[in-house]
């Protein structure tokens, strides 16, 4: 791969990118790199205090390009309806769309504003129905989709007949099943352009292991979290190296649709970025056509309509 740190990131300018998530954590990180190549970033969080700071943090870095920022909650899709008319009266096109805010692990089952289970209708039907909506402004960018994916992926596991995991909900196995959906996401979108003539470029990104406070704002409170703030500490790279495959699969000139984007280190926890094998259950053609007409059925998003 050609990047492999921020100064590898060609020139952006001109170029328009969303990123979900974009106020705290990897999403900042990928904002901010995003801007100092030049590129007009639109951060998107549901906090307007959280993006109000995350604005003047990257105004504050050296960046060349210019940002805004986006509220809206991701877990619930009337409020992603009304965003994505939003950007769509005010954005030409979008040239790089990086779907990276996520839910991860809630001890107990949680559901968004529309009853899906959280981590899925989080960090997969909300960025569906996003990338759905936003389609005619993705199409004039010819634009790079970027899914953020997970680990966590490897092990996960489409359950179709227990989807929102009203029967016997795991955190682990819902986290997993979202982070796999988000690989299924693009193989199904890719292929949905190569056959309509969309000209997206759909790839996939995970971060290894990160100090962000992804992990621990999900195990609840005692013990646990602390433990997870510890390993932070000791093993997780920093936010800004968990970006870099983000920013690699959203900005390498030389990348291939279908790519995914990790870390080079051991088990693929830590690293500079490289291109990683799929699981083998993101590559199933039959569950990936499944969960996009679930999708669509779900949220009420059909692409191209």
């Amino acid at each position: 791969m050609r990047i492999t740190s921020p100064a590898d990131i060609p020139d952006l300018s001109g170029k328009t990118a969303l990123v979900t998530g974009a106020t705290g954590g990897i999403g900042l990180e990928t904002a901010r790199m995003l801007a100092g190549a030049g590129a007009h970033v639109i951060l998107a969080g549901r906090s307007a205090e959280k993006g109000a700071a995350a604005l003047r943090e990257i105004a504050a870095s050296k960046i060349r390009g210019r940002i805004e920022f986006e509220r809206f909650d991701l877990a619930d899709l009337a409020d992603v309806a009304a965003a994505a008319a939003r950007i769509d009266a005010m954005h030409a096109q979008i040239d790089i769309l990086v779907n990276n805010a996520g839910v991860m692990m809630p001890p107990e089952r949680q559901t968004t504003a529309d009853g899906f289970e959280l981590q899925l209708g989080t960090n997969h039907l909300a960025h569906f129905a996003l990338t759905g909506r936003l389609l005619p402004r993705l199409r004039a960018g010819e634009a790079r989709v970027v899914m953020v994916s997970s680990n966590a992926a490897r092990s996960g596991r489409m359950a179709f007949e227990n989807l929102q995991s009203e029967r016997n909900y795991s955190p682990w196995r819902a986290y997993g099943q979202s982070k796999l959906a988000n690989l299924l996401f693009m193989r199904a979108l890719q292929q949905a352009s190569d056959a309509d003539g969309w000209g997206l470029c759909v790839v996939a990104s995970h971060p290894g292991l990160s100090a962000t406070s992804l992990i621990s704002s999900g195990m609840g409170t005692g013990l646990v979290p602390r433990l997870g703030n510890m390993f932070n500490r000791l093993v997780a790279q920093s936010p800004a190296d968990g970006a870099l495959p983000t920013v690699a699969a959203a900005t390498d000139p030389d990348l291939a649709p279908l790519s995914f984007v990790g870390p080079a280190g051991v088990g693929g926890w830590r690293g500079k970025p490289k291109l990683v094998k799929l699981p083998a259950a993101a590559e199933d053609d039959v569950a990936a056509r499944r969960l996009w007409e679930v999708s669509e059925n779900l949220t009420g998003v059909r692409f191209g309509d």
